[in-house]
């Protein structure tokens, strides 16, 4: 077991747990999930994390694990627990019932901080779907109100039946609602692309992970207002602008798209893809890449991951190794120009602070290259264009 207190804050007060199963990215710190927590309006004021081979089907923890977080949140008076894993709705009511306390998981905290950042109509409806799917799991549950509950004379089954069927079909509804409308905004999409491509504009799309700083390197580069903060998910709504690029004496089409993260929730990944079309639908990514965080090839793993879920995985890239100011000395590159392994393949790499402008002359250069070369078709065998020769 290891925890370490954070500062107390105004915010509700929350114990973070962890259980590693041997998987390669475990976060023995918890940083990710109380990050996470801290964008969610929570404070972290313990951490606790075990080592298990396979989760208990009843606890996640076991009965001796449950013992000390029970302990472990009466001591920093904890009002709620928080688990880095996804929970299965029995074993979140029994968590529940054995700690005296709400338990929720990672899903349904990046759910809620989905929920808080969703600004858009379409992104709002992504949201709603994502979690109406998340909650119809859980009915028996989260409804404590249901167990109360007893059906009239004549009707079948033990107590709450009759109540947990009409909140189920009231869910159903309202599931298949909003996937009606999210099809009438995806049309609306596609017609936009369409218009588009009409025009015949090369369509560019910056994916990364979340905080990498996708949304300061797109107002960096056409000069917009898009929302940008150092925290999780500070944006979700996919914002378009055009990019002039000199070298073309011509414009591209510029996308921001949603942050990815570790373990992005199944139902979010398929309620986002309105939004995550225009990186399906692009002509080439710019994956950026916190160049800073010693994670980061983990990161740009688990980018590549959802990249291949959503079918993406083949459209040409560039690595924008992004805040090469936050980089210390003796790791920073050369040349901020040079090329990356990525899935068996060489793929172009630029080094640059969005923030301070640094390395951006030179990613406009190397954008104006592959549109050119997209354009007289000029592609290597492995889906990469043809580049000239990286320059310091």
């Amino acid at each position: 077991m290891g925890f370490h207190d954070t500062p107390d804050t105004p915010s509700a007060p929350v114990l973070l747990v962890g259980v590693d199963f041997g998987a390669p990215h475990f976060d023995a710190e918890l940083e990710e999930l109380g990050l996470l927590a801290q964008t969610a309006g929570l404070a972290p004021v313990a951490r606790l994390t075990c080592k298990r081979k396979a989760p208990d089907a009843a606890l996640f923890v076991g009965s001796g694990k449950a013992d000390e977080i029970r302990t472990l949140a009466q001591m920093h008076g904890a009002k709620e627990v928080l688990f880095d894993q996804a929970l299965s709705p029995a074993q979140q009511r029994n968590l529940e019932r054995y700690l005296q306390l709400p338990v929720n998981d990672r899903t349904l905290l990046i759910l809620e901080i989905f929920a808080q950042r969703a600004r858009s109509h379409e992104g709002k409806l992504q949201v709603e779907l994502a979690r109406l799917q998340y909650l119809s799991t859980r009915l028996v549950r989260r409804w404590s109100h249901l167990e109360r509950q007893r059906g009239g004379i004549g009707t079948r089954g033990g107590p709450g039946e009759t109540q947990i069927e009409l909140d189920r079909r009231m869910i159903g509804e309202a599931i298949k609602r909003t996937r009606e409308r999210l099809v009438k905004v995806k049309r609306q999409r596609a017609t936009q692309r369409k218009q588009r491509e009409r025009r015949d504009i090369f369509n560019i799309s910056l994916v990364g992970y979340t905080n990498a700083g996708k949304s300061t390197l797109f107002n960096a580069l056409v000069k917009a207002r898009a929302y940008a903060a150092d925290q999780l998910f500070a944006t979700l709504d996919t914002t378009t602008r055009q990019l002039y690029l000199g070298e073309l004496a011509g414009s591209v089409s510029l996308s921001d798209t949603v942050g990815f993260i570790r373990d992005l929730p199944h139902g979010l990944v398929d309620a986002f893809q309105a939004t995550l079309q225009e990186a399906v639908d692009a002509d080439l990514l710019l994956h950026v890449v916190d160049a800073a965080n010693p994670g980061y090839p983990e990161q740009i793993a688990q980018v590549q991951h959802v990249l291949a879920e959503i079918g993406a995985s083949d459209i040409p890239q560039i690595l924008v190794f992004n805040k090469l100011d936050a980089m210390p000395a003796d790791v920073r590159p050369v040349a901020v120009q040079d090329v990356y392994e990525l899935d068996g393949r060489q793929v172009p790499r630029i080094f640059v602070s969005a923030r301070q402008g640094d390395g951006l002359a030179a990613l406009r250069e190397q954008l104006a290259s592959m549109v050119q070369a997209a354009s007289q078709d000029v592609m290597t065998p492995n889906g990469t264009a043809e580049l000239p020769a990286p320059s310091d």
